[in-house]
């Protein structure tokens, strides 16, 4: 296999299971925020802040990798 296979092999498991995790981690956070909001309403305003506030950490994480991905598949950095 070549460098420039393994690039992109490593760069499509990167992007797909940094998909996966986001996708995952903001479920699971939602599906608690509703059980939180449901055991107690006078508390959902400030955890529907700290919902969206690591929902877009979460995101950023993401994009953060694929912006990795990226650089790796087409600025080529290791010279091959």
């Amino acid at each position: 296999m070549t460098d420039a296979g393994a690039i992109s092999i490593a760069s499509g498991l990167l992007i797909g299971l940094g998909a996966i995790g986001a996708c995952l981690g903001i479920g699971v956070m939602g599906g608690r925020f509703i059980e939180g909001a449901v055991r107690q309403p006078e508390l959902m305003e400030t955890l529907q802040v700290k919902l969206f506030l690591l929902a877009g950490l979460i995101d950023a994480n993401f994009l953060i990798g694929v912006g990795v991905a990226m650089m790796l598949l087409f600025a080529n950095p290791l010279g091959a």
